[in-house]
């Protein structure tokens, strides 16, 4: 797997996630019961149905990692970096809330187990967190910076 360099977005990566969560829960108060504030989707019809994002994996407070392409197919997320260790693609959930979609997956590995997916895409550009829970330790956390492929 080739490895990438990184600039200094991932230093942004994990504010943006908290912003958005608390923006989203102003709209939804704001809004009340008038309007939903998100339109959510787990299916074909998804905002980011049919894309591909390549980018780089990261561990936290690293500047290097390994090549990633993150695919939204036919309801399902898949990460080409989590490929090696066993991780499989899995059902995603996304939410569109202006120029922004929010998503989220679980992926699992028989071997290493679960990776929470959260990510954010605006444009071209996705930034997400994947969290990697251990028992009885402290989750490790990863980043992924990535641009669409057209």
């Amino acid at each position: 797997m080739s490895t990438l360099n990184i600039r200094q977005d991932a230093l942004v990566l994990r504010r943006r996630p908290l912003l958005l969560g608390a923006l989203a829960a102003l709209g939804a108060t704001s809004i009340g019961a008038a309007a939903p504030a998100f339109a959510q989707s787990s299916s074909p019809g998804s905002p980011l149905e049919g894309r591909r994002f390549e980018g780089v994996f990261l561990e936290r407070g690293k500047t290097r990692g390994d090549a990633d392409t993150l695919t939204f197919k036919d309801g399902r997320f898949r990460s080409s970096a989590c490929d090696r260790y066993g991780y499989g693609d899995a059902p995603y959930r996304a939410t569109a809330a202006g120029d922004t979609v929010t998503f989220e997956a679980e992926t699992e590995s028989p071997k290493y187990g679960k990776l929470i997916w959260r990510g954010t895409v605006r444009g071209d550009k996705l930034d997400a967190t994947v969290l990697a829970p251990r028992e009885g330790k402290a989750p490790v956390e990863n980043w992924v910076v990535a641009g669409a492929v057209k």
